[in-house]
């Protein structure tokens, strides 16, 4: 028994030993001079910043190599790379200007060498590349707006509005995307004509130019729930969740956080049969998605059609329906299935995903619900509620 202790003990030693050896690798030597300067850099400019190339210098003590750079007067970025690449991305410009950007070769113990000066010129940055795409159009309860983000840049969209008269500008809405395109729409704004105001901002403070437009918003309302009851149909979807998901939940209001959820063994496609009470001239509405568990996921409802009529077939057909659109609802970051952002939730869950229909719809009183798609569920479709705006025709 001692032998075998005794030959674990030196077993021991010799890896205690191996180790501290191969510790001394990383030391730091405080005496050592700064590495040399990297050469060989070659700048490959792009939207908005740049990719640069170059040869490290052959020295143990070379730890990184660090760029430093002003993307606007007085405000300076770093990028670092380890000495384990031969590459160092820029980003933040927001101008196509020539900049000049230093680089040091940084030693592990933080001793740095002489500046290696080169010059970058961005290509066209997206918050101005994105600003030449967009525009604005007046629609109902406010102004609706579109860009082209092919670059799928992190960017603010600010939506402003004079509130005097004598250019008092106020912000309306800031929209916050990464999807390759869009349209979204600042509402809750009087119908008489005033002047708005648009730029795009990115992640480091830099803006774009700013468009200015007189509209006049149309003339919307919020639909009235008080009226609308469930009109079950022979083919509608009957089947629910349990007690506490049923179909009333989709206009109870959102301060009850009550869902309508279609039963676990349902399958797609399902439709719901709304009736408002009165006839509507329909403008636009609104989809809540539930938080937790169904906010672009799950059973949250992904591709859906809505339908229209003032006679509904009595047999649950579809002759007596015209349909009103069909609509997908997109986040707003364009990240794919499994990925949001807290703007993707704050959209979808609390400010509503906004749809607007293709022409004027027809006066209608009955509304059905075609659900195609839900983000990853078989056949159950989760809503927590729906809002209509237009005019109430009778």
């Amino acid at each position: 028994m001692k032998k075998i202790y005794f030959i674990g003990g030196l077993l021991m030693a010799f890896f205690w030993h191996g180790c501290s050896k191969e510790g001394r690798l990383d030391f730091k030597d405080d005496n050592l001079p700064a590495p040399a300067q990297i050469s060989a850099v070659k700048v490959d400019p792009t939207p908005g910043g740049a990719v640069l190339t170059y040869t490290l210098p052959t020295d143990q003590n070379l730890a990184y190599v660090k760029a430093v750079y002003e993307i606007q007067p007085g405000v300076f970025r770093e990028a670092k790379s380890s000495r384990y690449t031969d590459t160092l991305r820029l980003v933040g410009f927001g101008d196509t200007l020539s900049h000049s950007v230093q680089l040091f070769s940084v030693g592990k113990n933080e001793k740095i060498s002489e500046p290696l000066s080169v010059d970058v010129s961005p290509k066209t940055p997206p918050v101005r590349s994105v600003f030449s795409t967009a525009d604005f159009t007046s629609t109902f309860g406010g102004v609706n707006v579109s860009f082209k983000n092919p670059d799928k840049a992190d960017l603010a969209i600010v939506v402003m509005r004079d509130t005097t008269g004598n250019n008092t500008w106020s912000t309306v809405a800031t929209f916050y995307t990464a999807a390759v395109s869009g349209n979204f729409a600042a509402r809750g704004l009087e119908s008489k004509k005033q002047k708005f105001a648009l730029f795009i901002r990115d992640r480091w403070n830099n803006k774009s130019d700013t468009l200015v437009k007189e509209l006049n918003p149309k003339f919307e309302m919020e639909i009235p729930k008080n009226t609308w009851s469930p009109l079950v149909l022979p083919t509608d979807q009957k089947e629910i969740a349990g007690p506490g998901y049923v179909l009333s939940n989709l206009w109870n209001g959102l301060a009850s956080r009550q869902l309508y959820a279609s039963s676990n063994a349902s399958s797609l496609p399902q439709w719901i049969t709304i009736d408002l009470g009165k006839k509507v001239l329909l403008s636009r509405f609104k989809q809540y998605m539930e938080q937790n568990d169904h906010c672009y996921t799950g059973s949250g409802l992904k591709n859906f059609e809505l339908w229209g009529s003032n006679s509904p077939d009595p047999d649950g057909g579809w002759t007596q329906w015209q349909k009103l659109g069909t609509f997908e609802t997109a986040k707003p970051s364009g990240l794919p299935l499994g990925q949001k952002t807290a703007e993707d939730i704050n959209y979808a869950c609390n400010l509503g995903a906004d749809f607007e229909f293709d022409g004027e719809p027809p006066a209608v009183r009955y509304l059905r619900l075609k659900s195609l798609e839900t983000y990853s569920s078989t056949g159950q479709v989760v809503i927590m509620e729906l809002t209509f705006w237009g005019q109430v025709i009778e």
